[in-house]
């Protein structure tokens, strides 16, 4: 992570098309779980495709202080050594950093039987509590305390239940996961989330030596396994489809035709088809996809769903793609309703939006203006950038530490595609 006291910012300008190739690394939201999984085999683990964000640094150093140390040999490549001995305590200064430190619970219940941290934090938009995680261990067999700030759980050894969850969530799904693989007896899961991240997890726990069915469905069934049965292993994480997303609004707003290498538009399907009705073109080539626009897009309404639906993630980069496409769109937040606050910063921007509770109207305007704006979370900044693509004159943002926790060398990865982008 950077160190610099001076503040930095990103400042992007007008310039065109953009043509080339642009690679997509690992995906933030696996690498963070995929890191807290090591919890579960003593042993030398080692992770490649790794995103080079704040955020695998952070998690990196919380878990140090469980008991796992890990290095960094080369880019792209994170070893972790997980010694055995644990400490099942998340301290405050680590776990308020960073939203995913709420994944060292099951591993840590399921793996010590007991476990202290601080309630996680994170983005700034909205409350996202832990209760469904709670209840579903519950009914596995832990007691939960709650008390100055931190959450207690305890079970000499979880059992197996049939956990059902009124809605699909990504976190829950994954801590219930990883606390049943040494649970005694059988977990099925039903509703789990079946995001592209949970099935590059599943795959990791696989490997490892966990009985798990039913991958990739919203049933998945958790045969326990002794504690010490699992092993080390060697995994490669899953492509970012956020990332991949990005450069795609990249080209939707500044026009132009590039490969994205290493997207799987397997795992983006309902967002390719709706980018399509906007007028996109896309052409999956070996290793990635083809991504091309040309002339101004026409929009669309959208709706935010539990996947396969359309991601919430990636709600900053549409309503930013409608802001300047021809006709008026709508956009609906079916998932995190607190999460429109960089639609301050488009509207500085000339930007034409409105928001009613759920609801995003989007009036689509010739062009935008550039202006200072300020990232308010990972996507929201990422969405800020795309905008400047597509903004006359100067658009400097702020908040730049969002970013930097979410995406690898957005700047660079832009510039090599033509935009006219630097870091200052």
């Amino acid at each position: 992570m950077r160190t610099n006291q001076v503040p930095e910012h990103i400042v992007v300008r007008q310039r065109g098309e953009l043509h080339g190739t642009v690679d997509v690394p690992g995906a933030k939201n696996s690498v963070l779980k995929l890191m807290a999984a090591t919890i579960m085999a003593d042993g030398t683990h080692e992770l490649t495709n790794v995103p080079a964000i704040a955020d695998v640094a952070i998690m990196g150093d919380l878990l140090a202080a469980i008991g796992v140390d890990s290095t960094v040999p080369e880019p792209g490549r994170l070893v972790l050594t997980n010694r055995g001995d644990l400490v099942p305590v998340a301290p405050y200064e680590l776990v308020e950093r960073i939203r995913a430190s709420i994944n060292v619970l099951g591993p840590l219940l399921g793996r010590c039987g007991r476990v202290r941290l601080a309630m996680p934090g994170g983005d700034d938009f909205g409350a996202r509590p832990i209760d469904m995680h709670v209840a579903a261990l519950e009914t596995m067999g832990a007691e939960f305390k709650f008390s100055h700030g931190d959450v207690e759980a305890r079970a000499d050894r979880l059992h197996g239940a049939a956990v059902s969850f009124a809605f699909p969530s990504v976190g829950a799904t994954e801590n219930v996961l990883t606390a049943a693989v040494f649970a005694e007896g059988v977990t099925t899961i039903d509703n789990a989330a079946r995001e592209p991240e949970v099935v590059d997890l599943c795959d990791l726990l696989v490997a490892m030596g966990a009985d798990i069915a039913g991958v990739g469905t919203s049933t998945l069934t958790v045969r326990g396994v002794e504690r010490g049965s699992l092993r080390p292993v060697g995994h490669r994480t899953v492509a970012d489809r956020i990332q991949a997303a990005t450069y795609m609004a990249a080209v939707a707003v500044a026009g132009g035709d590039v490969v994205v290498r290493d997207a799987r538009p397997e795992h983006m399907s309902n967002l390719l088809a709706r980018l399509a009705d906007m007028g996109m073109d896309f052409e999956p080539v070996p290793g990635g996809l083809r991504v091309a626009a040309s002339g101004r897009l026409r929009s669309i309404d959208v709706q935010t769903l539990p996947y396969p639906g359309i991601a919430t993630d990636y709600k900053p980069l549409v309503i930013t793609m409608l802001s300047v496409a021809d006709g008026v769109g709508i956009v609906t937040e079916n998932l995190y309703p607190g999460r429109f606050r960089y639609v301050e910063e488009l509207l500085r921007l000339g930007a034409d939006v409105r928001t009613n509770g759920h609801h995003a109207v989007v009036r689509g305007v010739p062009r935008l203006s550039g202006a200072p704006v300020r990232a308010h979370d990972i996507r929201a900044g990422a969405a800020m950038v795309v905008a400047g693509l597509a903004a006359e004159g100067e658009t400097v943002i702020s908040g730049v530490g969002h970013i930097d926790r979410g995406y690898d060398d957005l700047v660079g990865r832009l510039r090599s595609v033509g935009a006219d982008i630097e870091r200052v």
